[in-house]
């Protein structure tokens, strides 16, 4: 009805009325399904990169320590009895839906939800009449760059949300970790205050920064054993109060099998490989640490976690090279990606990848295919998310990149448009011993097209067909 009535809107007025439009939006759905946050513990994360597997880690932590919790993310949703891929396209969701599956949380027998919160999510209004407790910040680095007009737009959108903060009503939790919904003054001493609450990576050069927000509590997590002896100064040059506590990590470890660290005394063991799932894990552990969660059983919880959906995913057929599925879509992740991938033993490097369209970020275009074009002996760029712009015009902006590392088409460059297509190729040219990696979609449901068109798509399920139809 709402899309209905939107498009009945001329164009100029609607940009012009926007900002009105998107508050009410959110403050209807917010009505319709009685406020749910109110009777949640929220904990919202917020970042450039490591948003998706910090809310997943962290709901495994909650969940085994009595904080049963749903979540909303780039890769799934969860609303405590069920747990399915994001068929939205969107990683943070239209506000009637995000009430709505915030509601059936609370009837679920939730304590806590989870939500993925982005930039372009909190400039529509998705975050408002959402009463977070705690706030996550994993990192900042150039990202949706055309969406917002500059990097220091996008940030301040982040920080939008940490003032939200400050806006948001105490809760109490009894015994059970409910919440308790405006206790008396004598009732207030049986329970337990929540908090307001910052988490920040004290290793992001814009940490001090997304401390300055007010908050009860302020936490950091870092590899640097000498912050905690620093005074942090904001933007304006006063000193972050209160002063945070500092949660400082050790690295051990990294092997195919996952990685050892250490944190606050107590050795974990995450069963992923990657560097930087480790930081997004000390992000979710902090927060649960922070909750008062025991570490040694906070340890067993991380120990027994599986692999996200399309997150350094293994698609096995039989075959015999490795084919890995992951989400990785902007430099710095391809970046700490390719890194990982020396774990894991391989001969040749054969990767697929494209790039969005619709006028995301066109500038990382070239430097995607560059990367790929000096890490991997094959390089095959295809279509991925084209919207509304010419799929070829990105390929060949992305295939540009590669030949400018040296690659040359027909020999070990190939551009195909059709994406199944190029899983074919790259299953063909694969020898015993390889790894291919495909890049951009993850776990995504769909390939977005012009006019808002959407065709089914999941990269895994492609890729196991058409490895099973290679072997056959």
């Amino acid at each position: 009805m709402l899309s209905k009535i939107k498009k009945l809107i001329p164009l100029k007025i609607f940009r012009r009325l926007q900002p009105v439009y998107h508050f009410l939006v959110g403050y209807l759905a917010a009505c319709y399904y009685r406020f749910p946050s109110r009777q949640l513990l929220i904990i919202g994360v917020t970042g450039t990169t490591g948003k998706t597997s910090t809310v997943y880690f962290l709901s495994r932590l909650l969940s085994a320590s009595g904080y049963k919790a749903g979540y909303t993310s780039t890769a799934q949703f969860n609303d405590g009895n069920k747990e399915w891929l994001n068929d939205k396209k969107m990683t943070m969701p239209g506000r009637f839906f995000l009430q709505r599956t915030l509601r059936r949380m609370l009837k679920n027998g939730c304590r806590a939800a989870i939500i993925e919160t982005t930039s372009q999510g909190i400039e529509q209004f998705r975050h408002r009449f959402i009463n977070y407790d705690f706030l996550i910040f994993t990192n900042l680095y150039p990202e949706h760059i055309e969406a917002h007009g500059n990097f220091e737009n996008y940030k301040q959108a982040k920080g939008k949300l940490f003032a939200h903060l400050a806006n948001c009503r105490s809760k109490y939790l009894d015994e059970e970790k409910r919440v308790v919904l405006k206790p008396s003054g004598l009732r207030k001493t049986e329970l337990v205050k929540i908090k307001k609450s910052l988490i920040v990576n004290g290793d992001d050069e814009h940490a001090p920064y997304f401390l300055s927000f007010p908050a009860e509590r302020k936490c950091v997590y870092t590899l640097d054993a000498d912050l905690n002896t620093l005074s942090l100064a904001s933007a304006d040059g006063s000193e972050v109060v209160p002063r945070p506590e500092f949660f400082v990590y050790e690295p051990f470890f990294s092997e195919a099998d996952g990685s050892d660290f250490q944190l606050a005394s107590q050795r974990y063991h995450l069963p992923i490989l990657g560097s930087y799932n480790v930081f997004n894990a000390v992000a979710a552990l902090t927060a649960s640490l922070s909750l008062g969660i025991q570490p040694v059983a906070a340890a067993a919880a991380l120990a027994e976690i599986k692999v996200l959906a399309g997150k350094m995913e293994k698609i096995e057929a039989g075959q015999d090279f490795a084919v890995l599925i992951d989400y990785a879509f902007e430099p710095q992740a391809l970046s700490a990606l390719y890194q990982n991938l020396d774990f894991l033993p391989h001969r040749r490097l054969l990767h697929i990848l494209g790039s969005t369209g619709g006028g995301r970020d066109r500038s990382r275009r070239p430097i995607l295919g560059k990367m790929a074009g000096e890490k991997a002996a094959v390089v095959i760029v295809t279509n991925e998310d084209p919207y509304d712009e010419d799929p070829q015009i990105i390929i060949e902006q992305v295939a540009a990149g590669a030949e400018d590392a040296g690659k040359k088409l027909g020999r070990d460059l190939y551009k195909l448009s059709d994406r199944r297509e190029a899983f074919r190729l790259a299953f063909r040219l694969a020898e015993p011993g390889d790894l291919v990696l495909i890049t951009g979609k993850g776990a995504e449901q769909y390939i977005c097209g012009p006019r808002e068109t959407k065709t089914a798509w999941d990269d895994r399920v492609v890729a196991r067909e058409e490895l099973v139809s290679s072997c056959v």
